[in-house]
């Protein structure tokens, strides 16, 4: 196999082992592979330096990935999609590719990349070693970013090529999603002697590659989490807040707001914090507690989720107010006795 890529700079049942029992998978959770059929012969003339590349599964990750690997005449050979919208985004994304089984996918491919969910990850990996479907020489890539190459052992010991490569993106799984590859910082971890792989194929995606140790990637993950899902779930409750309090068009009248606010913290960081917590204006902020714990949304429930997310975060703006002297430590312990919620 020839790997000529430029380097750039920069709760799922396990697989089985028994064809017999092959468990039940969830929607794109890819099922056990099944008994090795006879391998499938190669695929076609490809010019050189290109890979047949198989993909499990068509998620919004993988089919997006895949197709910004058709783009630079990659060849993707097969992929996994187990349900209806996962068939319907491969027909999208990857037009022609035909959909296979896990087995016929890894026999085809030059170049797997894995694009399942965490917890379905090392199952995946382990029951195909078992089964003996990694062939020695192949790349086998995966896009968790809470792994390292520790969860792909088992095909490493079977010859394979180990990479993770994670796109810090968040990713719709459609054909414009594509264009959010291009200079997106992508953590990259490999063995030293096939990094530039990696890195060659994360600048291929049209990605920023950076090395990540392999011990530092749960916390790298986490982070991220942190910042982007409950960024949303923040946004959320306070476009359901306004709903509520009668402001029919929330999102529009937030969105100028919420974008000068995040170019503040990421250009500033806390130093573009502003509101009440900054001033030390504990009355406002017993307003603001006594005026969410009144309101209801439509159906006429309460927003127990908003008033504890309010109580929480503004904890946390008070601590690191303090610490850096924004707060007198006066000031600290009256906003602290307004947000418990025994005040």
């Amino acid at each position: 196999m020839t790997v000529d890529m430029t380097t750039g700079t920069g709760d799922a049942p396990q697989p089985s082992s028994s064809a017999d029992s092959p468990g039940d998978l969830p929607d794109d959770l890819p099922p056990a592979p099944g008994p090795s059929p006879a391998r499938t012969s190669r695929r076609a003339a490809i010019r050189p330096g290109r890979l047949g590349v198989g993909i499990i599964s068509a998620g919004r990750v993988g089919a997006v990935l895949g197709s910004a690997l058709m783009a630079v005449d990659h060849q993707v050979v097969g992929v996994h999609a187990v349900s209806e919208a996962s068939r319907d985004r491969a027909e999208l994304l990857l037009p022609g590719v035909p959909v296979l089984d896990v087995d016929q996918v890894v026999d085809r491919a030059e170049l797997v990349l894995l694009a399942v969910p965490d917890d379905a990850l090392s199952p995946l990996v382990t029951g195909l070693a078992d089964l003996g479907r990694w062939q020695p020489g192949q790349i086998v890539v995966h896009t968790s970013g809470r792994y390292g190459v520790g969860v792909l052992e088992p095909a490493r010991r079977c010859g394979a090529i180990p990479l993770a490569l994670h796109p810090a993106m968040t990713f719709g799984g459609w054909s414009a999603d594509t264009a959010r590859l291009a200079g997106c910082p992508m953590a990259v971890t490999a063995p030293a002697a096939v990094l530039p792989i990696a890195q060659a194929l994360a600048v291929e995606l049209g990605g920023e590659p950076f090395v990540l140790e392999e011990e530092a990637r749960p916390a790298y993950h986490a982070a991220l989490a942190h910042g982007a899902n409950h960024l949303v779930v923040l946004v959320d409750q306070a476009v359901r807040a306004l709903a509520a309090a009668g402001v029919a068009e929330g999102a529009a009248t937030v969105r100028p707001l919420l974008v000068a606010a995040l170019e503040r913290a990421l250009s500033e960081g806390l130093s573009g914090l502003s509101g009440p917590v900054s001033r030390g204006d504990a009355g406002t902020v017993a307003g603001h507690l006594e005026a969410l714990g009144a309101l209801r949304d439509g159906q006429g429930h309460r927003l127990d989720d908003v008033v504890s997310s309010y109580r929480h975060l503004a904890e946390a703006a008070v601590q690191r107010c303090q610490e850096e002297h924004r707060l007198t430590d006066v000031q600290a312990q009256r906003l602290r006795e307004v947000l418990s919620p025994d005040s």
